[in-house]
């Protein structure tokens, strides 16, 4: 094997993972270096939008993903004080898509299903507890440094792809610019087993409040009626402690659907959210994706989906590359696509999603409100909206 037909790619998140498998899919060795001792249980993403399950169909996994997950076929929006505003319908992309519906399944129970797949592969390797330190280039190839257990390592390798989240090494040691922002306010994430259905919730409901707007969706457990995930924001005064204690969290979930007795809350967890786009997605053989390239809030769950995406995107184009079969210049068409998309789809979209939840102006708020009534009783109308906050 020569050096510069392997790629490194750093991170063994979905995104991470996905990238070496399409690639040791098609004959391009792989090395894969990750920070944990093991898979890390991320909690936050846990929906996967039909442009998604189509690009992953050819590799199997979308087939597995729908054995385990839940099809979700119409999302409602909600507001706490006028009840239910619309519900839409994803069945409208029919002749879209052949998965009209978003897939609900935790992040954490996609990834083994990935690494259990790419470790049956010749060429492929997976290193935990592997901290990336230092990167390095040429025109030749690159050179990665990693802490291992047994020390500092050199690796080298034709490609690096960066997919180690917003905190990049990749990224930084590539020298590209993070802009964007850090919204105040942390957003929280519950879950309790308490089913939000026999109170006429959908699998996926938005409901708007101008400050304790919420989304809640349906998760599957090991048997019905599954896990029910409540996605908030904290007030930024707040601490950790406070935000997550019992008796914050009782108050929150009470608030949405009034119940007798107390919840009983399986997983808790708080984080920063951002709206950040790299100013470029690659630097020569130097190449990010995911969360290392662009950072959004969740709601309308763009982020897990947009990643996916790029890292389909990228390495249908590096097979080409490494194959010979293209120049690397085929690379900045990766770049301009997956930028281009995020810039004036995802951020726009996850932002305006989050204004719609949370306008505090009244009159606005019930104007946006109706159009949203008025849209899931028009199926001419209804369509964008179907899209929309999936």
């Amino acid at each position: 094997m020569k050096a510069h037909e392997k790629v490194i790619i750093v991170g063994g998140g979905p995104v991470g993972l996905l990238c070496a498998l399409n690639l040791a899919a098609h004959d391009v060795p792989v090395l894969v270096l990750e920070a944990y001792s093991e898979l890390f249980m991320d909690l936050r993403a846990g929906s996967f939008h039909p442009p998604t399950l189509e690009v992953m169909e050819p590799l199997g996994l979308t087939q597995k993903l729908l054995e385990i997950g839940i099809p979700v076929r119409k999302w409602q929006l909600r507001d706490r004080k006028k009840g239910v505003i619309g519900t839409f319908e994803l069945s409208l992309l029919n002749d879209e898509t052949p998965f009209p519906y978003r897939l609900h399944l935790e992040q954490h129970r996609f990834t083994p299903i990935v690494l259990e797949q790419l470790c049956k592969m010749p060429h492929a390797e997976v290193r935990f507890s592997c901290c990336v330190e230092n990167i390095t280039q040429n025109s030749a190839g690159v050179r990665v440094v990693a802490r291992t257990p047994d020390g500092l390592e050199d690796f080298e390798a034709g490609w690096v792809i960066g997919a180690d989240g917003g905190g990049s090494v990749v990224r930084k040691c590539a020298g590209i610019e993070f802009d964007g922002f850090t919204f105040p306010e942390r957003f929280a994430l519950i879950s309790t087993a308490y089913d939000l259905g026999q109170h006429g919730f959908a699998d996926t409901a938005y409901i708007s409040h101008p400050v304790e707007w919420c989304a809640v969706f349906r998760l599957p457990d090991q048997g019905p009626p599954g896990l029910w995930r409540f996605l908030y924001g904290c007030d930024p005064d707040e601490s950790e402690q406070v935000a997550l204690s019992d008796s914050t969290i009782e108050e929150r979930l009470q608030s949405v659907q009034p119940k007798p007795t107390s919840y009983e809350i399986v997983h808790r967890t708080i984080y920063r959210v951002h709206q950040r786009v790299a100013a470029t997605f690659r630097n020569s053989r130097i190449l990010i994706a995911g969360d290392a390239a662009h950072l959004n809030n969740p709601i309308g769950g763009f982020g897990l989906n947009c990643g996916l995406q790029d890292a389909m995107n990228l390495t249908d184009k590096l097979v080409r590359v490494v194959h010979n079969e293209a120049s690397d210049d085929l690379l900045d068409l990766y770049v301009r696509q997956r930028r281009t998309a995020n810039i004036e789809y995802v951020q726009e979209a996850s932002i305006r999603n989050k204004r719609l939840l949370e306008e505090t102006d009244e009159s606005v708020r019930s104007s946006r409100l109706d159009d949203m009534r008025r849209a899931s009783l028009d199926p001419s109308l209804e369509r964008p909206f179907s899209c929309a906050l999936r």
